[in-house]
C-alpha cells in the first residue's frame, strides 16, 4: 500500500562497497510505501556501490554521519556487501548509531552482511536472526539464535541472507517499520531472554 510509511524516516547507513541491490530495491519499497530516505555515511558527497565483485554505481550521501541524529528518524536500514560492514564496524560513530536504534527501541532492517554490524553494536544476544551464511558463526558468537530462512523477524529487527530474498525482506521490513518503537533494549545491549 502507498501510504502505510507516509510520514516515517528511514536511514540508510552505508560505506563504500556496500551491495547496490541491497540498498536501491529497499529504499525503492519504502519510497513507494510513503517513507523519506536518507542515505548516510561516513563517507562525504557520493558513496560507491558494488555488484559482487565489481563496483556499480555511486550515489549522493544525504547526510553525513558525523551529523546524523538518530533522533530524527523513525526506523534504520543496513545494507550488505562485505567491504560495507567491515568498515562500519570499525567507526565508533557508526557503531553508537545503530546501538542508539535499539536503545530507543526503533524498528531496523538488516541484509545479508548487515548483521555484522549488529553484532558489532552488541545488540543480537538473544535475538533470532539470519544473515549471509558466512557470519552465522560470528552471529551465534555474538548470542544470536542463527536461522537459515530468507526473512526472520524479532522484535523490531528484521534480517535476510541474501539478494534473492529482497522481496521478502522488503514486506517483513514494510510491516515492521509501520508498526513502530518496541519496548527500548536496556542500555549496553539487548535482553537475552528470547520471547
Amino acid at each position: 500500500m502507498p501510504d502505510e510509511l507516509n510520514g516515517k524516516r528511514v536511514a540508510i547507513l552505508v560505506a563504500d562497497g556496500f551491495e547496490q541491490v541491497e540498498m536501491t530495491k529497499p529504499k525503492e519499497a519504502l519510497e513507494q510505501a510513503g517513507a523519506k530516505t536518507d542515505i548516510v555515511s561516513p563517507v562525504k558527497n557520493e558513496v560507491q556501490a558494488w555488484k559482487h565483485f565489481d563496483k556499480a554505481d555511486r550515489f549522493r550521501v544525504d547526510v553525513a554521519l558525523d551529523a546524523a541524529d538518530p533522533s530524527d528518524y523513525d526506523a534504520l536500514l543496513l545494507p550488505g556487501g562485505v567491504a560495507n560492514p567491515d568498515q562500519l564496524r570499525v567507526i565508533p560513530a557508526a557503531v553508537e548509531f545503530v546501538n542508539s536504534f535499539f536503545e530507543a527501541g526503533k524498528p531496523v532492517a538488516a541484509i545479508c552482511h548487515g548483521p555484522w554490524l549488529l553484532a558489532e553494536a552488541d545488540v543480537v544476544q538473544g535475538r533470532k536472526l539470519t544473515s549471509w551464511p558466512s557470519l552465522q558463526t560470528d552471529l551465534k558468537n555474538a548470542g544470536a539464535s542463527w536461522i537459515d530462512q530468507e526473512v526472520v523477524t524479532d522484535r523490531g529487527l528484521v534480517t535476510s541472507r541474501k539478494p534473492d530474498d529482497i522481496p521478502a525482506f522488503n514486506r517483513k521490513m514494510i510491516e515492521e517499520f509501520r508498526e513502530g518503537i518496541r519496548e527500548p533494549e536496556p542500555a549496553g545491549g539487548s535482553r537475552s531472554t528470547q520471547r
